[in-house]
């Protein structure tokens, strides 16, 4: 016999009403190349005041053998536990709109059940949206415009136009969260940020970026980018200061750019003298993340 969703969950019995709000969630643990969804959550909850309005009951969820959160040891004793938390923060933008993040691992069991149990927040609230986001790894230049694609319940949520036509991937929350809102009439949509495929094991903030930007345009939400902007900033002056200091690395970018604009160019076809071979992303990728473990261990 099935559960009732709602054993899955806490809600703070001081809720506002929140009809016609949006709910964004990132769970850890599936592909977010560049921890674009990650600093984009961190820089949420850095900039604007939240507090928890729903708590998962995360121990029936995780699988702590596979991913053991961390203790501390002091001396003689054990002195704290990182407990994970799957939870539900109440925010408010920078002109008072309220909108709801949902956060933490993404469980290892029971998707239907945690899924059942968000459509149950989302009706008791009367939400009107539910956004997912994170960061995936492709062959372009850090020095192009990145490109934000975007899935949605209805095409006429859509935003942001996507190269692929049918695709199977390996599973993931967010993903069956938006499909089941979607066959249960909900709205829900997803965003992905295009990151560099060499940069992909790091942190890029301008991918996060590219994701604030398509949130706010889907939503109308007001928020705050200085942070974000600032980061971006920095990091980007840091990989132009890399790549200047080798020019075999150098050369690597042009060959990535040149086939960029070729296939950009072309809109579907990539167009490419046939004495002019250009590296594989393979090979790009391996080039400039060798080059960037040497500069680590420089500094």
């Amino acid at each position: 016999m099935a559960l009732d969703p709602e054993d899955l969950f806490e809600v703070d019995s001081d809720v506002p009403d929140l009809t016609g709000a949006v709910l964004l969630h990132h769970f850890d643990g599936f592909m977010d190349a560049g921890a674009a969804g990650a600093a984009l959550v961190a820089h949420l909850l850095e900039v604007h005041e939240h507090r928890v309005v729903a708590r998962f009951d995360i121990d029936d969820l995780i699988d702590y053998r596979a991913r053991r959160p961390t203790m501390t040891y002091a001396t003689d004793r054990w002195e704290s536990y990182d407990a994970p938390e799957l939870v539900v923060h109440l925010m408010h933008d920078a002109v008072g709109t309220p909108f709801l993040l949902m956060t933490g691992p993404e469980p290892d069991r029971r998707w239907e059940a945690v899924v059942r149990a968000v459509r149950s927040l989302i009706e008791r609230w009367g939400l009107r949206l539910a956004i997912s986001f994170h960061g995936i790894p492709m062959g372009v230049p850090h020095t192009r415009k990145l490109s934000v694609i975007s899935h949605a319940t209805r095409p006429e949520l859509v935003t942001e136009g996507s190269p692929f036509s049918r695709v199977q991937v390996p599973g993931n929350l967010s993903a069956l969260l938006e499909l089941r809102l979607g066959e249960s009439g909900h709205d829900a949509m997803g965003f992905a940020a295009y990151v560099p495929h060499y940069l992909a094991q790091g942190t890029y903030p301008a991918a996060a970026l590219s994701l604030l930007q398509a949130l706010t345009k889907s939503t109308g939400l007001v928020i705050q980018a200085a942070a974000l902007n600032e980061a971006a900033r920095r990091t980007d002056a840091e990989i132009t200061r890399q790549v200047s200091e080798s020019a075999e690395v150098a050369q690597v970018v042009e060959a990535l750019e040149r086939q960029y604009d070729a296939f950009t160019e072309a809109s579907d076809n990539l167009l490419v003298d046939d004495d002019q071979p250009l590296p594989s992303a393979d090979e790009l990728g391996a080039e400039f993340e060798r080059f960037l473990a040497e500069q680590q261990r420089d500094h």
